[in-house]
């Protein structure tokens, strides 16, 4: 069984909402454990990160980064990083803005540092954006066109659930690619 734990922080509902579609997809794949962890509570004890195979970050995308409560949570990480505490396991994140681009790579970039700066494995975005076979735009998975980690847009305004189709399509995908991958990268 692989442990994967998706951490995230959400200031409006929408990050969360995103999060729980990619633990969805995540269970989906046999042999795979996945739990949702909020960054906030994990700052007081970022040890138990240790106790899992993989880790996916998510964080609302805000001024072009992440949210201050998920930034304190990688920085309570320090203890962990000075150790390798976390070297090997395989990392992923995605994020979530009101705006279509909204500065959301720069997110995902600093995701992606962090976790290097742990030594873990970094698994991006694989899923091909579908408007590109004649789906609708809003229907199509990957519709933002992100590699690097998996992005999704909702309203300022809109309540959690109100996402694309396409967006959380997108979510349950990239659950589902990184606990396969994790499966075959790191077996019993």
């Amino acid at each position: 069984m692989k442990k994967i734990a998706v951490v995230y922080h959400s200031g409006h509902g929408h990050t969360e909402h995103f999060a729980k579609e990619v633990v969805k997809g995540a269970a989906a794949v046999a042999a795979t454990e996945v739990d949702l962890l909020q960054a906030t509570t994990l700052t007081a004890k970022p040890e138990l990160l240790c106790t899992f195979d993989g880790l996916i970050w998510g964080s609302p995308t805000y001024l072009g980064g992440v949210s201050g409560p998920f930034k304190t949570f990688m920085d309570a990480t320090g203890g962990l990083w000075r150790q390798q505490k976390l070297k090997g396991k395989m990392a992923a994140a995605f994020t979530v803005s009101s705006l279509p681009s909204g500065d959301k790579q720069s997110t995902l970039l600093s995701l992606l540092v962090f976790s290097m700066q742990h030594g873990m494995i970094w698994s991006g975005n694989p899923v091909l954006p579908e408007q590109y076979q004649g789906l609708p735009e809003h229907e199509a998975a990957n519709r933002l066109g992100s590699w690097t980690g998996a992005m999704g847009q909702a309203s300022h305004t809109a309540a959690a659930q109100d996402f694309s189709s396409g967006d959380l399509k997108t979510a349950r995908l990239f659950g589902e690619s990184f606990a396969q991958t994790l499966q075959r990268l790191l077996p019993l």
